[in-house]
Formats: structure tokens, C-alpha cells, sequence
């Protein structure tokens, strides 16, 4: 089954490198509210949708402004359909559709928009297969896809945004031209659902 799923996530990629302050912490003797570098005052950053459907790289497609329940919607309706069309007709028709689960994914149109077009067969927290939350470890695109192109992307400084774009993209042909390791990490799901499954859906990551 895991070659008709089509994993689906978005990143974010600044002019350098992404770190995650959420888990920063800052101890000082006298002042509790002590400055902390942050990586979030960048000149400029990137949101980057991607998908994986066994041994293809769908995207990348560069999501502009905010993120809304709307905008979400018309990228489904006008854009899904054009990234797809690489993806052969019989693998598309028995296709799964799996996101995770941002506010954006939760509105009624984008439900009954997938209840349309996957009838049965759209998967997420809520939805007719569940997706547990917070579950980057079964994901391809988080447990391999998003680090290999950041990799690859990083491995240049660039200092205009569209450096930025022109350097996704060219990671973006290099992971699609990569397909036998695309459908590895694909095939890997099998193994991480097992070890999750044995940890009563707790980190697993040790397991494997």
C-alpha cells in the first residue's frame, strides 16, 4: 500500500540554516528574560510544499503569504492537479492522500474537497485513516526528504531569495533524479510503523 500514498508536507527554508529555538532555553543568575539569539529575524524566508508518491518527488511548489483554510483549499483545486500530472493514471486512481495536521487541513471545504476527489482514501488526524499527531518519524518527507534537500540547498550560501528558489529547485531535480533512494525511504514506512506500533506509539527512533 505504502506505493500509493502520497506523503505531503511543507517546510520552511531561510537565507541560512533553520534552527529550531522551541527547544532553546536560556539560564542566566540575574536576569530571567535574557536575550536569545534568534534565527527568526531573517531577510527572508521560503514555505516549500513537497510530495512523495513511491519512488517520485512531486514539487516543490512555494506557498506565498499565510497559510489559510482558503488559500489551502484553491492550492488543492488549482495546483495539486498540475503537480500530478507526471504521476500515471493508474497509480493516481488508487491513490492515498496523506498531510499532516495544520489548522489550514481541518476546514470543512478541504474535507469535503477530499471526500470528493479521495473518497475513502485521504489520510490525517480526523479523517477516514487516521494519522497520529505529531508524527514526523512515519513521514518520508521528514524522516529523509526535507534534511537531504536542506542539505543540498545549504551546502551554497545565498544571500537574495531568488538564489533561494533557484537553489531548491535544482536539490529538488537532484532528490527526483535519485528515484531507487526515493523509493527506499518510502519503503522504510513499513519498518517505522512496526517499531511504532511495539512502542504503543512512543519515539521509536532508538528502535530502528
Amino acid at each position: 500500500m505504502h506505493r500509493y500514498i502520497l506523503f505531503t508536507d511543507k517546510s520552511q527554508f531561510n537565507h541560512d540554516d533553520v534552527n529550531n529555538t522551541h527547544n532553546s532555553h536560556v539560564w542566566v543568575d540575574d536576569n530571567p528574560h535574557g536575550p536569545v539569539e534568534s534565527n527568526f529575524q531573517q531577510r527572508f524566508s521560503v514555505n516549500v510544499w513537497c510530495a512523495v508518491l513511491d519512488d517520485q518527488l512531486i514539487g516543490p511548489f512555494f506557498l506565498e503569504g499565510r497559510l489559510t483554510g482558503e488559500a489551502y483549499l484553491r492550492f488543492l483545486q488549482e495546483e495539486l492537479p498540475r503537480l500530478l500530472e507526471d504521476v500515471p493514471l493508474n497509480k493516481r486512481g488508487r491513490m492515498y492522500f496523506q498531510h499532516e495536521g495544520a489548522p489550514p487541513h481541518s476546514s470543512r471545504e478541504v474535507r469535503n474537497f477530499l471526500n470528493y476527489h479521495f473518497p475513502g482514501r485521504w489520510i490525517r488526524r480526523g479523517g477516514p485513516h487516521n494519522w497520529p499527531a505529531r508524527s514526523p518519524d512515519l513521514s518520508p518527507l521528514d524522516y529523509c526528504v526535507w534534511g537531504w534537500m536542506k542539505e543540498l540547498v545549504y551546502s551554497v550560501k545565498v544571500v537574495m531569495r531568488d538564489a533561494l528558489l533557484s537553489c531548491i529547485l535544482d536539490a529538488a531535480d537532484h532528490i527526483r533524479n535519485s528515484q531507487r533512494k526515493l523509493q527506499r525511504a518510502t519503503s522504510a514506512v513499513h519498518n517505522r510503523v512496526a517499531a511504532c506500533v511495539v512502542a504503543s506509539g512512543g519515539i521509536f527512533e532508538n528502535q530502528l
